[in-house]
């Protein structure tokens, strides 16, 4: 712990040691892209986790800090495939370090100053970007978050009480397909909806909602004398990478007068791109928009925007009065009138780096290269004498089996004997390998590699 009156001596120091350290972690991923899983039962004490009666100089909570980054699964290294984020963008992350340094608040412009022009021009760029132009847009602390403040405005919306009397819960439904991301049902919680009323819409065969399906649910429900709130659409889902139908779907909420909200955490980076864009074809008709730049855009976590077509909603939804915050500037310069959120982190600033280190035409580059890269690697699945894929790729996400070996299996030992991080999931109901290409630093030798792996650990499965 610094004197008082040397903090900022302190401060100047635990930057440069930060140098270092990232520096070597860095290097780390390089070296060692799959670490050594360190048991829950065993890292208390291997890195002294416990809180200490009295604190420690700075120099051993530094070290303390490395040996737990050290510690922690590479999500930049060549052979991570597990999540729907993965690698590293430099000027992003410098941002997001400078930002935790700036430690403003995203609620005023008399607090955040500059930073708040930046995530109005970002709201603003990708409002354009979706067909969104003219609306309305926050940031939030992830997708989940950003889903469940489009069901609050849809909500309200719907049920003009609902904000200051609360809901009924028993008469109101959201719908959605039953493959998308289990933030809905959460949201459908945390809104008082309830998750037994949010209903998992059936899919077709290649895992997108079902748009004749959904209309059978709203008219039976309709009929029933339910109402129902939100529609849900997902464009990317989490295992397969599908898109729901969103101009198919949007005619049957047009006919039911129905909310549309469109889930693009994963795939809405796709619009970014001539060849992705024709995925989400429809969104222009949603009336709110989840998008995840931390997952395709590559920006450290966390950083998401939900946006609505109509300005106005969520101020009027979310908006609260607090004459010891809002003290001077419109509103559009003080984006806490159109948050969940009260105090909240500046997640604009590492995208707008991103983007001046990209431009528009980056992106595309990005979005078609790694398009791109998953074709590539269902090709060669498809060549390999031991790899069956499941279906050709919708978007990013890759999923083959092994025929006659169990997937999650594979995936264990993969992780047990370091020589990849990816994931499982299930299509069908068969379990079966999905591998997210989403980090640009991959290249075709990386997809050779995690082939030949599978093929080595179901081998050695097989063998006992």
């Amino acid at each position: 712990m610094s004197e008082p009156g040397r903090e900022s001596e302190a401060m100047v120091a635990a930057l440069a040691r930060m140098v270092a350290i990232a520096t070597r972690f860095v290097a780390a991923d390089r070296a060692d892209p799959v670490r050594e899983t360190l048991e829950a039962e065993h890292a208390h004490d291997a890195l002294e986790l416990a809180l200490p009666q009295q604190g420690r100089p700075l120099d051993e909570v530094l070290d303390a800090l490395e040996r737990v980054l050290l510690a922690t699964p590479a999500t930049a290294g060549s052979r991570f495939w597990n999540q729907l984020f993965g690698g590293r963008e430099a000027a992003a992350t410098v941002a997001d370090m400078l930002a935790s340094l700036a430690n403003n608040s995203m609620y005023t412009y008399k607090v955040a100053g500059p930073q708040v022009l930046i995530e109005n021009l970002l709201a603003e760029r990708m409002m354009a970007i979706a067909g969104f132009a003219g609306g309305e847009a926050t940031f939030a602390p992830g997708g989940s978050l950003s889903n469940l403040v489009a069901l609050l405005v849809a909500r309200g919306e719907a049920i003009p009480e609902a904000r200051s009397a609360g809901v009924d819960a028993r008469r109101y439904r959201i719908y959605t397909s039953s493959e998308s991301h289990y933030s809905i049902r959460k949201a459908a919680m945390v809104a008082g909806i309830g998750r037994e009323h949010c209903v998992a819409v059936e899919v077709d065969a290649a895992g997108r909602l079902d748009p004749s399906a959904l209309d059978a649910r709203l008219r039976a429900d309709r009929a029933a004398g339910l109402l129902p709130i939100l529609v849900n659409a997902t464009a990317g889902t989490t295992v397969r990478g599908a898109f729901d139908p969103i101009d198919a779907v949007a005619d049957v909420c047009a006919e039911h007068g129905v909310w549309l909200h469109v889930d693009g955490a994963f795939g809405g980076t796709l619009l970014l791109s001539d060849a992705g864009r024709p995925l989400l074809a429809g969104l222009e008709r949603a009336d709110s928009f989840t998008w995840d730049a931390h997952k395709l855009m590559g920006v450290p976590l966390l950083c998401s925007i939900v946006m609505v077509r109509r300005a106005g909603l969520l101020t009027h939804h979310l908006g609260e009065c607090a004459s010891y915050l809002f003290q001077g500037d419109t509103d559009a310069l003080n984006p806490g009138t159109r948050s969940l959120q009260c105090g909240r982190r500046n997640d604009a600033l590492k995208l707008w780096a991103a983007w001046q280190t990209y431009g528009d035409a980056g992106w595309a580059r990005r979005v078609e290269r790694q398009l791109g890269l998953a074709q590539q690697l269902a090709a060669r699945i498809e060549a390999h004498p031991r790899l069956e894929l499941v279906e050709p790729p919708p978007s990013l996400n890759v999923c083959f089996r092994v025929p006659g070996v169990d997937a999650a299996a594979i995936c264990a030992r993969l992780a047990e004997t370091r020589r990849q991080l990816v994931g499982y999931g299930t299509v069908r109901g068969e379990v079966v390998i999905r591998a997210a290409v989403v980090d640009p630093a991959h290249d075709a030798a990386d997809l050779a590699t995690l082939l030949d792996d599978v093929a080595a650990a179901a081998d050695a499965i097989a063998a006992g």
